[in-house]
């Protein structure tokens, strides 16, 4: 829905990331197949641990390559996140069929000369994704042990030792990264949240009716998209530094409309109108924020199109800026303005539920319904601090 910027960089790094994995598959496999099978055996020395092909491993070769297409069918679909699971699950499926194909047919003991098992997990980490790190573990695990039980050979014990023992070192390797990647990230969040706030400040300074506002706003708004459920726990912090800045565009507007006590006339009012675009242009480049763009731009449109700055309607207004539209006029309606005093919460709560299907999506009306207790607990609570 949202996130788009977001997920862009997202899938270019996994596109990325997926062509280095099927460089190593690649390289590796076929270099210790041609080394291992064809170049060492030619030497003019003898080793008896030089393996022989038959004729089921070039079935494995035509498989590989016959996935080469189908990898780069889904880079050019933007699916690359699914070519590693692929690949991992074909070639080690197909692995395991010839691999009991052979060896029930004659009496030799098992011996797996197939280094590529090995490399990927470990260079699973490279993904810094946990759900694949386990899948290649417990799955190459999960071969040898099937290999073992219907060969009835104990051999398989060691493959799989050395395999515990690079899951392991993939496994640390994995989870320094996933801590390295979560510090920065927790480190870019405080960045981030210290200069949304910032400006928020800068902003109530410049109209002082409006402070406390944005973070209401923000607030509320949280409470009732978390009651939705339509939003992850990870996109939840980026929506609400959206919604802190709904109105940044408000910098812009002068002072002696801002703060008017009188009723505003139709140039004052049209200058009023311009926040929410000048509020989206000033977010455009910021990094996460700008996903969330349609939350500044649209908190002012109304279900029934006559809100502004575009008059949209209905499911045109994206879901997010119809959250904060409820949000922002239930503490407009509580909060004292230059012009009025505050209205009492029963009030809001009244005009909210009218405004069902015309102001405000009735779905969310609904939801607000359900929510409103909490939202009067956190105003009472929100006073009370802040009067002490």
């Amino acid at each position: 829905m949202q996130n788009l910027h977001r997920y862009s960089n997202l899938l270019n790094e996994e596109k990325r990331t997926t062509i280095w994995f099927l460089w190593l598959f690649y390289g590796i496999y076929f270099g210790y197949e041609i080394v291992y099978y064809y170049i060492l055996p030619q030497m003019p020395w003898e080793l008896d641990t030089i393996g022989n092909k038959n004729g089921l491993d070039f079935f494995i070769y035509a498989i590989c390559i016959l996935l080469i297409p189908l990898a780069y069918y889904l880079m050019k679909h933007d699916k690359s996140f699914h070519i590693k699971y692929i690949f991992f699950i074909t070639f080690t499926l197909t692995n395991l069929i010839i691999e009991l194909i052979f060896y029930l047919g004659n009496d030799q003991t098992y011996a797996n000369g197939n280094i590529v098992e090995l490399v990927i997990i470990l260079f699973s980490p490279i993904f810094v994704n946990k759900t694949f790190f386990y899948l290649v573990s417990l799955g190459t695990t999960l071969k040898f042990i099937i290999v073992g039980v219907v060969l009835q050979d104990i051999i398989v014990v060691i493959p799989i030792l050395m395999l515990s023992i690079l899951s392991v070192v993939a496994c640390i390797l994995l989870f320094r990264f996933l801590a390295y990647v979560k510090a920065i990230e927790t480190s870019y969040d405080k960045q981030l949240e210290g200069l949304v706030k910032g400006v928020i400040a800068t902003l109530e300074l410049k109209d002082p009716y409006t402070r406390g506002h944005s973070e209401r706003v923000a607030d509320y708004a949280n409470l009732l998209v978390k009651e939705t459920g339509q939003l992850k726990n990870d996109e939840q912090k980026f929506f609400y530094y959206a919604c802190l800045l709904h109105d940044i565009g408000k910098i812009h507007i002068p002072d002696s409309i801002l703060s008017k006590p009188s009723k505003l006339t139709k140039e004052e009012f049209d200058v009023i109108k311009t926040h929410p675009i000048v509020g989206a242009e000033a977010v455009e480049e910021v990094e996460g924020i700008v996903d969330y763009i349609n939350v500044i731009k649209q908190h002012h449109e109304r279900w029934d199109g006559k809100g502004y700055p575009e008059g949209k309607q209905g499911d045109e207004i994206d879901f997010l800026a119809r959250v904060t539209m409820i949000a922002d006029s239930f503490d407009a309606i509580t909060s004292s303005r230059s012009y009025r005093k505050a209205l009492s919460l029963e009030e809001a709560y009244r005009i909210i539920v009218e405004g069902s299907g015309t102001q405000f999506d009735p779905d969310l009306v609904d939801t607000f319904q359900t929510v409103y207790p909490i939202w009067v607990e956190y105003h009472k609570n929100y006073h009370d601090l802040t009067d002490k």
